[in-house]
């Protein structure tokens, strides 16, 4: 069973990996066969090198700022659901839902995300 501890350190290492776009910190975050499924993009990148091109092929999301706030919602054996929103100076704000299966190291396994844009007031 992961615990809440896991799930923080996991969230953290996804911010580091956000902001430094390193192949090593993203990496980091998954096992080697991990699945990483986004909606309503339709994003499916399967194994953790496949991740890696995919997460670094985004890095101008980030220009301009941006800043993360999560919270979690659940724990149900390995897996977690994590609210968040991202705001992106350039992009707008995006409320999320992951939900993130880890393995006995804590890494992840399976991430599966639901993005949805919202309005800014």
């Amino acid at each position: 069973m992961v615990t809440e501890q896991q799930v923080s350190t996991w969230v953290e290492g996804y911010e580091r990996a956000w902001s430094s776009n390193t192949k090593k910190d993203i990496a980091a975050l998954f096992t080697l066969r991990a699945e990483y499924h986004e909606q309503p993009y339709e994003t499916d990148w399967i194994g953790r090198e496949a991740i890696v091109k995919g997460w670094r092929g985004r890095a101008q999301w980030q220009e301009g700022g941006w800043e993360f706030a999560w919270s979690l919602l659940a724990i149900n054996g390995d897996t977690a659901a994590i609210q968040g929103t991202g705001r992106y100076k350039e992009l707008g704000t995006f409320a999320n839902l992951w939900t993130v299966t880890f393995d006995k190291n804590g890494k992840c396994s399976m991430f599966r995300m639901w993005n949805n844009q919202v309005a800014d007031n």
